[in-house]
């Protein structure tokens, strides 16, 4: 049986909450795409975990493999493996010997090259998190990378640095008129990625991905694919150029594993659902609370309520009201089998509450989003209000289970549930697994 955690939105949608609830079933929990660009937070018993590039499942116990579709920061992984033992965990993470690995001159470039996006007033800055995830793929597109395998051996190690480095440093010195400094010196990265190597090597951490995920599903094993980000920051699916350079949407979970895609098609693909829209990064975001004193009042409230900060880079994220024709997209372009809507809670209370139902572009109503980011920009929301809810102790909500949910926040969630047209499996009304309303597990449909 394989599960697909697919964020429907723009990212932060509570992704590792369910992979950790529902992680329980799973034997290994994979990560298809991204980077430490990526933020999860698993909170359990109170504790929380802030993980960037270790999959969720490691706070479970599972064995957490990190797919050729990811890219790498050796420094972030050892230094996320350390921090997690020195708190009583003994996470089994196994990465992909195709997958690519971030090098230092990658986010020296990352920087460098955002700065220069605002400085020439174009409209193409997207706010990336500076660590190196475009520059990456973008050598990795280029048949320049430097992949997980390479580090093993140190030969292969040099010659690809003694290719690839002096093209990053007059990049860096005669394009942009910078100094490049250490991470541009061969040796110190043969020292350092060689010593990475020999930790991956000595504790059997590189895998062939695809071949080790088809041996354990032939002994019988659970997979549980996650998705980092967003369907609308997916590099083909989302709101390019403000996207990041990967697909986190269901297909990505086959091209960034080495499994087929009738191996996903035929499991399970769960949409994450945040009950309202945020966002970090610039890019268009039609149902924004930016419209006025009032709505800034009310974004700071949820933002404040539900602690809208990355978790990555720490930064407010935008706020505004859940947008249906973004999911609809999410659901066609995923192949949603169910959903799960996080972050209920931090409705209630409010004095109103609205969902982008459809969008006005040129006098027509349209359900879904323009293919194109200019056009999407030109979009206004049609809004639909609803009933709003109280607050309630909602650690009793959930585990008295879904009738005790409020009238008008069951309302609210059977509309999401009928324009997507498939069940809820989850709803969340808190950080912790335990604040969790389960209607199905995905592992028994």
């Amino acid at each position: 049986m394989t599960v697909t955690i697919v964020g429907s939105q723009l990212g932060d949608e509570g992704k590792g909450a369910l992979v950790d609830l529902w992680g329980g079933d799973a034997d290994i929990v994979v990560r298809y795409q991204g980077g430490d660009n990526a933020g999860h937070t698993v909170v359990e018993d109170g504790e929380e975990y802030k993980l960037s590039l270790v999959p969720s499942g490691a706070v479970r116990d599972k064995v957490g493999v990190l797919g050729n579709g990811c890219v790498i920061n050796p420094r972030t992984l050892f230094s996320e493996i350390d921090a997690l033992r020195e708190r009583g965990l003994d996470p089994d993470v196994r990465l992909a010997k195709r997958a690519h690995v971030i090098m230092p001159y990658h986010r020296r470039l990352d920087n460098i090259e955002e700065e220069a996006k605002a400085d020439s007033d174009s409209d193409l800055v997207v706010g990336t998190t500076g660590r190196g995830i475009g520059p990456t793929y973008e050598d990795k597109a280029g048949r320049r990378g430097i992949r997980v395998g390479d580090l093993l051996d140190p030969d292969v190690l040099r010659q690809r640095l003694e290719y690839v480095v002096p093209q990053k440093k007059a990049l860096i010195e005669d394009v942009y008129g910078l100094e490049a400094g250490e991470e541009c010196d061969i040796e110190a990265l043969v020292e350092e990625f060689t010593e990475f190597g020999r930790r991956l090597r000595e504790d059997d951490m590189a895998i062939n991905c695809g071949d080790f995920l088809a041996e354990r599903r032939e002994a019988g094993e659970n997979v549980m694919f996650e998705g980092a980000q967003g369907t609308l920051i997916d590099i083909d699916h989302g709101s390019y150029p403000y996207v990041t350079s990967s697909n986190p949407t269901a297909g990505g979970a086959a091209t960034g594993s080495g499994v087929g895609p009738t191996v996903v098609g035929q499991g399970e693909v769960v949409g994450i659902v945040k009950a309202y829209l945020s966002r970090v990064g610039e890019g268009p975001m039609p149902t924004e609370l930016k419209d006025d004193e009032r709505d800034e009042e009310l974004a700071d409230f949820i933002r404040e309520k539900g602690g809208e900060f990355g978790t990555v880079t720490g930064r407010p994220r935008r706020i505004g009201w859940l947008d249906m024709p973004m999911l609809r997209h999410a659901a066609r372009v995923s192949g949603f089998t169910g959903i799960a809507v996080n972050h209920l809670d931090v409705l209630a209370g409010l004095d109103e509450v609205k969902v982008g139902h459809a969008y006005e572009l040129e006098g027509e109503e349209r359900l879904t989003m323009p293919a194109t980011t200019e056009r999407w920009a030109e979009c206004e929301p049609v809004l639909k209000e609803f009933e709003t809810w109280p607050e309630v102790d909602w650690a009793e909500v959930a585990e008295e289970g879904y009738d005790a949910v409020p009238d008008a926040a069951q309302e609210y969630l059977e509309y999401l549930s009928e324009e997507l047209d498939v069940p809820i499996y989850a709803v969340g009304v808190g950080p912790d697994r335990a604040q969790t309303v389960h209607l199905a597990n995905p592992f028994d449909e």
